[in-house]
C-alpha cells in the first residue's frame, strides 16, 4: 500500500523555521495502531491524517507517542496540502475534529484558522513539579488544557533551561511559558516532555490560551505573537470571545510516499 504524505513547515515562511508536521490523505482511515505507527516514525510532534467527507474533511493528530485532542500547526499545514495541492480553488477549509469544527480560510499567502478560546484559570498553589521544572515561581500561573506560566521578560524566557524531568510528572500534555515581547506583543515556548516532545518549536494551540490573556492584559483584540523556539515562527492573532484567530504562513518542504505492507 502506498500512501501520500506531505511535509510542510507552519507559521513561517522559511522550510528550516516555524513547525514542521506531516499531513498524509486517505481514503478511509486506517486502524489506529497503523496511524500511530506511521506517526512514531515520522517522529514529529504531529501527523495530521485526513479524509474527506461530506461536510469536508475529517482530521485526527498524532505525536509519536499518542492521538491528541486538539493541534494548531498540523491544522495549518493540513489547510495548506488541501488548498495548494489537492482542491486548489477552495477558499475555505472545514475539518471536522475531536475539537468540533475547525475553519481555515486562505487570505493571500496567509490561513486564518477559526479555534476555540481556552482561558487559563489562575492557581493559587501551582504543583511542585512545575515550579521546580521551571525553577522558580512565575509571575501567575494558571491552567487550561496546558499549565501556563507567565514571566517577567522574554529574555527569561528565551534563557530558560527547564527540568524537563520535572514536567514530564504534571497531569496535563504541556507547559506554556510566555512574557512580553521585544517587537511583538508576547513570546512563548512550549514544553511536552511526556508526550515524547521536549520542545514544540510553534505551537498553534497554546495560543487558544495565550489570546485570550495578553488580549486582556494588553487591552488589544489583535495580536502579533512569536514562540522563540530554536526554529522560530510567528503568529497573528484575534480575540474574538469565545473563539480565536490565529494566522501563519506555510511551506512545504518535502512531498513522497509512504509505503505499508499490504
Amino acid at each position: 500500500m502506498r500512501l501520500p504524505v506531505f511535509r510542510v513547515s507552519a507559521f513561517t515562511r522559511d522550510v528550516f523555521a516555524g513547525n514542521p508536521a506531516a499531513v498524509c490523505p486517505l481514503d478511509e482511515w486506517l486502524t489506529d495502531e497503523t496511524l500511530q505507527a506511521i506517526a512514531s516514525e515520522n517522529n514529529l510532534s504531529e501527523t495530521a491524517f485526513i479524509v474527506r467527507c461530506n461536510e469536508g474533511w475529517r482530521l485526527r493528530w498524532f505525536t509519536p507517542v499518542m492521538e491528541v485532542d486538539l493541534c494548531g500547526h498540523a491544522t495549518l499545514a493540513a489547510a495548506w496540502v488541501v488548498t495548494r495541492r489537492l482542491d486548489r480553488d477552495a477558499r475555505q477549509v472545514t475539518f471536522l475534529t475531536r475539537s468540533g469544527p475547525l475553519i481555515v480560510r486562505v487570505d493571500g499567502d496567509l490561513l486564518r484558522m477559526d479555534f476555540p478560546s481556552q482561558p487559563a484559570t489562575a492557581l493559587e498553589h501551582p504543583p511542585a513539579a512545575l515550579l521546580q521544572g521551571l525553577g522558580g515561581t512565575p509571575r501567575f500561573v494558571g491552567k487550561a488544557q496546558y499549565y501556563f506560566a507567565v514571566l517577567d521578560s522574554a529574555s527569561d524566557v528565551r534563557n530558560l533551561q527547564p527540568d524537563l524531568s520535572e514536567l514530564a510528572k504534571l497531569d496535563t500534555i504541556g507547559v506554556i511559558v510566555t512574557a512580553p515581547g521585544w517587537d511583538v506583543d508576547f513570546v512563548s515556548r512550549f514544553f511536552a516532555p511526556s508526550q515524547g516532545i521536549a520542545e514544540d518549536p510553534v505551537t498553534g494551540s497554546a495560543h487558544c490560551t495565550l489570546i485570550p490573556y495578553w488580549s486582556e492584559r494588553l487591552k488589544k483584540q489583535s495580536l502579533v505573537a512569536r514562540q522563540i523556539s530554536p526554529r522560530s515562527g510567528d503568529l497573528l492573532c484575534q480575540n474574538r470571545g469565545d473563539r480565536v484567530e490565529i494566522a501563519g504562513h506555510a511551506v512545504p518542504y518535502m512531498e513522497g510516499e509512504i509505503f505499508l505492507p499490504s
